[in-house]
């Protein structure tokens, strides 16, 4: 009797035996497929702070703890980077009183023409684009100027002479004559330019020369229509850097110290908003001026709206609209100039332009960038809806200059 209960008592131990060496056998396991949550935190010595720290830190981190790339790209650019004063002679407008015979009579002739003159002075930057003395600024900061001063950062300064202005685009060439050996601002491209990129404005805002303001690139091909300035044909760098009167022809940096714009325009009712004119499309700006003193631009002479279903559909509900628009996409036509190409082609107010060469048109800055685009003189196919019919147009280009 004794030797089976000696017997079941040795099954029992050997039970609890097996279900010991079992979960022995699963911790080991668990522990080698999760080693994160079972290995001891690591012993730091004050020799390997640093470089933990240095692993642990976001690229975005190391980059705003570290300011030297806006050191080394201002460094690289800021000899380069000049201060532009100008000076222009006005005379007051003469009024109708003084030139009156009767008033003449008691007061002479001689004292009508001695309206006093007023002299209006100016402030800009600009940049030295080749050492023997090109310097690249906005056509608003040296149009109609009487004189122009180039100064330099050592504070050097020299008389400028306008070689070429384009208002259209508001770029400008000035050349200064202080020999060949000038420091040139090395030119990057606006291709290549990303939103979110480092943007590093250098100028003379307000009359502080060699003002450095950093920020980042918040946008791109925003249009001159839609920063408010109709007169332009332009598709800017949008930049938070801050941009002051006295930045204007300045240059906008990239994070290696490369020009990848011109600052030229603010909003007033904008905070910490810039615009720079993209330096791709100033590199070809300036080689015309430089060779022939202006650029020509053809133009279709009509003023229009961008046109959308919707626009049009809110336009045709209202019951005092004077006009019914097709309710698609396209460019509305709101007024044609007299005497223009498109007038000659008989384009018409009212017309919706659907295409130009076969390729469709669904806003007014692609229709401009298109005829931007084109040679002068050149006959442009133009797909038009009139009503409930459709139309081919052929219209030839023109200087833009000789728009009435």
């Amino acid at each position: 009797m004794r030797f089976p209960k000696l017997s079941r008592s040795l099954r029992q131990l050997s039970s609890h035996v097996l279900a010991i060496a079992l979960g022995v056998l699963l911790t080991v396991s668990t522990l080698q497929v999760l080693p994160s949550q079972a290995e001891p935190a690591p012993i730091v010595t004050a020799g390997d702070t640093s470089e933990i720290i240095a692993q642990r830190q976001s690229p975005a981190t190391a980059a705003i703890n570290s300011t030297s790339f806006v050191t080394a790209a201002v460094n690289r650019v800021g000899t380069a980077v000049v201060r532009i004063d100008t000076e222009r002679t006005i005379t007051r407008r003469v009024d109708p009183f003084l030139e009156d015979p009767f008033f003449r009579r008691f007061f002479g002739d001689g004292f009508s023409q001695q309206m006093p003159s007023e002299q209006l002075r100016g402030l800009g930057s600009g940049f030295i684009i080749d050492k023997s003395g090109l310097v690249l600024t906005n056509a608003h900061v040296v149009d109609k100027a009487d004189k122009v001063t180039v100064r330099l950062k050592d504070g050097r300064t020299f008389e400028g002479k306008v070689q070429g202005i384009d208002e259209v685009t508001d770029l400008a060439v000035v050349k200064i004559n202080a020999g060949n050996d000038l420091p040139v601002a090395p030119l990057g491209s606006s291709t290549n330019v990303q939103v979110g990129d480092w943007a590093i404005a250098v100028g003379n805002p307000l009359g502080f020369d060699n003002t450095v303001t950093l920020g980042i690139v918040s946008t791109l091909k925003r249009s001159s229509a839609q920063v408010g300035i109709s007169d332009k044909r332009l598709d800017f760098i949008q930049t938070d850097a801050a941009i002051n009167p006295g930045n204007s022809g300045g240059p906008l940096l990239n994070g290696q110290g490369e020009v990848i714009g011109i600052n030229t325009a603010i909003r007033p009712d904008a905070m910490g908003i810039g615009f720079a004119i993209p330096i791709d499309k100033a590199k070809a700006i300036a080689a015309q001026l430089q060779r022939d003193g202006k650029v020509a631009h053809p133009y279709l002479g009509v003023q229009m709206l961008t046109l959308t279903p919707e626009l049009a559909k809110q336009n045709n509900t209202d019951p005092n609209s004077p006009i019914q628009i097709p309710e698609i996409n396209g460019v509305f036509v709101m007024r044609v100039v007299p005497n223009s190409p498109a007038a000659s082609a008989g384009i018409r107010r009212g017309d919706v332009i659907l295409q130009v060469d076969g390729k469709a048109i669904i806003s007014a800055e692609q229709l401009q960038n298109v005829v931007e685009d084109s040679r002068l003189g050149q006959v442009l196919q133009v797909k038009v809806q009139r009503g409930n019919q459709t139309q081919q147009l052929s219209v030839r280009t023109a200087e833009l200059q000789n728009a009435s």
